[in-house]
């Protein structure tokens, strides 16, 4: 699908030009779900083990089941050829060979370049290769260096605690994974993110370390970053207030950054600044040095794992025949939910504790990538694009939002993500997992299938409830069903399949932008709020 033959000048990728709701195949889905699709009650009862096969997708020990999509195979069919027809794989190619395919800042998307192994050879430059492959051998180095305790801070002590000052992309990917890994973090070196610029969130935080044996990880694209500036300006303080000057700070400072003159403009050290690049987009960076807090909590050889397994996952999207292709299926499921079945919302239900934060970090990646009212071309949209992302912990939302799921107005889809094998060393283990596998399957199924009133009545009738009765409680618990839900399995919670998880939900992301012809890379929504806190800080009190 890619070429490998490296883009020596940039080039500009050319989407499809018309408008998708102008296309045969979108017409084709419109007049599908305008005719009705079955019942997923029939779908998944009378279908037999050719939509089964169908609607499985297996790649880097990350299995899709999708048989509770409300999708036949007509259906499947014409979202494949929408796929085709909106030049997805083409758009894909573009992006790997490093074509500018954020035209709003002129830039392109190399993310996946970050994650490829330092021999790999890639569609993109050999410069572009060689600087990855410096850099993240550079940040890994002061990783070891911080985790082994064999980084000293001003007064000759070892660093015991590291805190990421950042927010967005600079927070939300490498705190979802230290939290997805804190079987591997180290006990004697602690992480911690602070990213509110809320005094108290950095209060709670500094309450618990010594200046003398804590590091700051600074993380800002721009190093302009509002929130970011202030919460470094209150930690050099409180450095300086707990005995470690303005001028021996350095060693307590690192700053991450595609602005390292504006770092060093500030007082941090070029030695100690790392660096990232202007194609990498924030919510795409927790391969790059913005993973620097990850590297650290978890090392440099469960590091190189995480990038393994989104390299495979690569690897998966870039070379699977269409119909096979686990990203892709995501992204069109999505397309009809949200396109043609007119789900504005979609829920991501996470069934492992430590995954609790993955829903926010998914969240930011579709929300502020495919939230756009504009084409790439900048003509309005006529169609709807990104859904609304929202999730958490599965067990906990059963008794909590569930309802509103079972029995609500709404139709919300849903991705049900769960671990197969846990490793948990407590007694009783087996059990607790057992229970919460099977949690997420009952909860799948309820959603599918529902209960009509002919089974809601008998269900009455057979707990010896009167007629009356039954007839007034039956339309209090019946349940409509028909809910749509995709169930994710990791073989088991790893670096490597968490990074083939994380990568291939930025695949689905950019397969559904391409559809819709939105930019995925640009972040303009959140421009306007920032240009007014500036005015508000410069006008007079």
């Amino acid at each position: 699908m890619i070429s490998s033959k490296p883009s020596v000048t940039p080039a500009i990728a050319s989407p499809p030009t018309s408008p998708p709701a102008q296309r045969p195949t979108w017409q084709r889905l419109q007049r599908l779900a305008a005719n009705g699709v079955p019942h997923l009650r029939e779908l998944l009862c009378d279908s037999g083990a050719r939509r089964a096969e169908r609607l499985h997708w297996h790649a880097a020990g990350i299995t899709l089941d999708a048989t509770h999509q409300a999708v036949t195979h007509e259906v499947l069919d014409a979202l494949l050829a929408l796929a085709a027809e909106s030049s997805v794989r083409e758009q894909a190619a573009a992006l790997a060979r490093g074509e500018i395919v954020n035209p709003t800042e002129g830039r392109a998307a190399l993310h996946v370049a970050l994650r490829a192994p330092g021999n790999a050879t890639g569609p993109w430059s050999a410069d572009i290769a060689a600087a990855v492959h410096a850099e993240r051998e550079r940040f890994l180095a002061a990783a070891e260096r911080i985790r082994t305790q064999r980084w000293q801070g001003a007064t000759g002590e070892s660093i015991t605690d590291v805190v990421n000052l950042g927010i967005g992309g600079s927070d939300l990917g490498p705190r979802t994974a230290v939290q997805a890994l804190q079987a591997l973090v180290h006990p004697t070196v602690r992480v911690h993110f602070v990213s509110n610029p809320d005094a108290w969130t950095l209060y709670r935080v500094l309450r618990q370390c010594t200046p003398a044996r804590t590091l700051f990880i600074v993380q800002s694209k721009t190093f302009t970053t509002a929130e970011t500036l202030q919460l470094a300006a209150s930690a050099r303080r409180w450095l300086a207030d707990g005995g470690i000057a303005a001028d021996v700070q350095r060693a307590h400072l690192l700053a991450v950054t595609a602005a390292p003159a504006l770092a060093a403009a500030q007082g941090y050290a070029p030695e100690h600044t790392f660096r990232i690049w202007d194609w990498v987009g924030g919510r795409y960076s927790v391969w790059s040095a913005i993973g620097l807090p990850l590297a650290i909590a978890i090392g440099a050889e469960a590091f190189r794992a995480l990038l393994d397994g989104a390299h495979a996952m690569d690897r998966h999207f870039w070379e699977s025949p269409p119909a096979r292709n686990l990203p892709l299926a995501l992204a069109l499921l999505g397309v009809w939910n949200r396109n043609f079945l007119g789900c504005p919302t979609h829920l991501l239900a996470i069934y492992s504790s430590r995954l609790a934060t993955l829903a926010h970090h998914l969240q930011q990646l579709e929300m502020e990538s495919n939230g756009k009212s504009v084409h790439i071309d900048g003509t309005p949209c006529a169609i709807d694009t990104g859904p609304i992302v929202w999730g958490g912990s599965g067990i906990d939302g059963q008794h909590a939002y569930f309802q509103l799921l079972h029995q609500g107005r709404h139709r919300v889809p849903v991705d049900f993500i769960g671990v197969q094998q846990d490793d948990t060393p407590l007694p009783l283990a087996a059990d607790h997992q057992r229970l919460v596998q099977l949690s997420l399957r009952a909860q799948a199924r309820a959603l599918a299938l529902g209960r009509d009133d002919a089974a809601t009545a008998a269900e009455l009738r057979a707990a010896g409830l009167p007629p009356d009765q039954v007839q007034a409680l039956t339309p209090h618990r019946r349940f409509a069903g028909n809910v749509p839900s995709n169930i994710l399995w990791l073989e088991a919670l790893t670096p490597r399949t968490l990074g083939a998880l994380l990568a291939a939900y930025e695949h689905k992301v950019f397969c559904q932008a391409a559809i819709w012809r939105v930019n995925p890379f640009d972040q303009w929504g959140v421009e306007l709020g920032k240009a007014i806190l500036r005015q508000l800080q410069n006008s007079p009190a």
